[in-house]
């Protein structure tokens, strides 16, 4: 028999004795140590960090962070989840570092985490339409590509801009432009904390500077929950998608081999960060798929995709 981890008993003189939660068998805590390994890792994923880097950027050891993500967390997050059982609260709710939200945001959130992954997207796309800011036409007048390192979002961006008539905006270089020096140093001396704080402004300038434009974005800006939220509320998103060994050829063929410099397993690490960011990804108001086309092919369905979209606008 699994031996068992009880949560004690409540008790007041006089007062009845309160219900017990049911106790958490040894197997019921691993379980939710390994899933909160490998959030840990999909997040790292998701942001294209090492473990190194994570490790720096948080002052935590990278042998704690192998511990972590292997589900051998510290047994502190374990007693923190016994107290929240006891007190028949989420876990997040003792997390959170904002002051309480209203009895309204808590039952809407109960609401959304009931709803499967397709209605959840017909919820954000609701929501978005009724309280996300600018309507759907006006979103359209800003065209944002999204997707990996080499998926075509400046050669196909520049085309689209040039035949659309408006500026081409690489967000990465206006990330560059206000912090004054290059991303890898943006990185050496800030960290990836301090390189969204910039991405976070210079997406920000860009809206209240262009009305009409298209931009393409880093990589990663659909890790970064606000600024994402806030390119997808403004801007009218495409997913420029293609296979792990296209993205890799094309930066190398671009003269760029930091990806495979000293790192064997630069295909398996592409291959998991698209794994971790398709449903982000996802969210985009259209795919276009540039698997296996030329650039001119590739830009005839990205003109037909923002062209069609144009002519349905109200």
């Amino acid at each position: 028999m699994a031996r068992t981890s009880t949560i004690p008993q409540i008790t007041h003189s006089g007062a009845a004795s309160r219900r017990k939660p049911a106790p958490k068998t040894v197997d019921d805590d691993t379980v939710f140590l390994a899933a909160l390994g490998e959030r840990v890792r999909e997040a790292r994923a998701r942001r294209g960090m090492s473990r190194k880097s994570l490790a720096l950027g948080s002052g935590v050891s990278e042998r704690y962070l192998a511990q972590l993500e292997s589900g051998e967390g510290n047994a502190s997050v374990l007693l923190l989840r016994q107290i929240a059982a006891a007190l028949n609260l989420p876990l997040i709710d003792l997390l959170r570092e904002a002051a309480a939200e209203s009895p309204e945001f808590a039952l809407a959130v109960q609401l959304l985490q009931r709803l499967s992954a397709a209605q959840l997207t017909v919820a954000r796309q609701e929501l978005m339409q009724r309280f996300g800011g600018d309507r759907l036409a006006q979103r359209r007048r800003r065209v944002a590509l999204i997707g990996l390192r080499g998926a075509g979002k400046s050669t196909l961006g520049v085309r689209l801009a040039k035949e659309l008539g408006v500026p081409f905006i690489e967000l990465d270089r206006e990330i560059e432009r206000d912090a004054g020096t290059s991303l890898s140093e943006i990185f050496l001396l800030y960290g990836q904390t301090g390189y969204r704080r910039y991405e976070r402004r210079a997406l920000e300038k860009v809206l209240e500077q262009h009305e009409r434009c298209v931009i393409a974005t880093g990589g990663s800006i659909v890790s970064e929950p606000g600024t994402y939220d806030l390119l997808l509320s403004t801007c009218y998103t495409v997913w420029l998608k293609a296979r792990p060994e296209e993205h890799m050829a094309r930066v190398v063929a671009q003269g760029d081999i930091r990806p495979m410099a000293g790192n064997a397993q630069a295909m398996d690490d592409l291959r998991r960060i698209l794994d971790a960011r398709a449903a982000l990804y996802g969210q985009a108001d259209a795919v276009v798929n540039t698997a296996g086309r030329n650039v001119e092919q590739s830009l005839r369905d990205l003109r037909k995709t923002v062209r069609t979209k144009e002519e349905e606008a109200p």
